[in-house]
């Protein structure tokens, strides 16, 4: 079995409402996704020797992913305040994207992942988010 990934970047706001340290105010992150997907090679075609060409995934991820939440407020739909902010940026005319969970760098792995293999369909063996240069959540099953 190969595993091949690849690499996204994208920027989105959120707070954690109730959060007992300063991730409770409005804040940003340039998130850093790899994508990876496992399988056998692809035996003839034009994809011969390949577990998923690139440009597919990156096609796959751009429309699923960075295209509705980059530079976006997400936001927990379940969460009063939050909900609040969302509606004042709306009537700005800003972009959001509401969720129905706590927007934890956890919670956004399991979310891609899901988003990835069960509405798109991919082959996902690991989602790797990084919130920081240095602090990560990998979410696989």
């Amino acid at each position: 079995m190969f595993r091949v990934s690849k690499e996204f970047s994208f920027d989105m706001a959120h707070l954690l409402d109730g959060h007992d340290g300063k991730c409770q105010n409005l804040h940003g992150h340039t998130y850093k996704l790899q994508v990876e997907v496992a399988g056998d090679l692809l035996v003839d075609g034009a994809k011969k020797s390949m577990v998923m060409d690139f440009s597919d995934l990156k096609a796959v991820v751009k429309k699923a992913i960075l295209d509705p939440m980059d530079h976006a407020f997400i936001y927990d739909q379940t969460s009063e305040r939050e909900s609040k902010i969302a509606m004042l940026l709306q009537e700005l005319q800003s972009k959001t994207f509401g969720v129905n969970f706590r927007t934890t760098a956890e919670e956004m792995a399991r979310f891609i992942f899901q988003r990835l293999k069960y509405d798109e369909k991919l082959p996902i063996s690991a989602i790797r988010l990084w919130e920081t240069p240095t602090s990560f959540c990998e979410y696989g099953e």
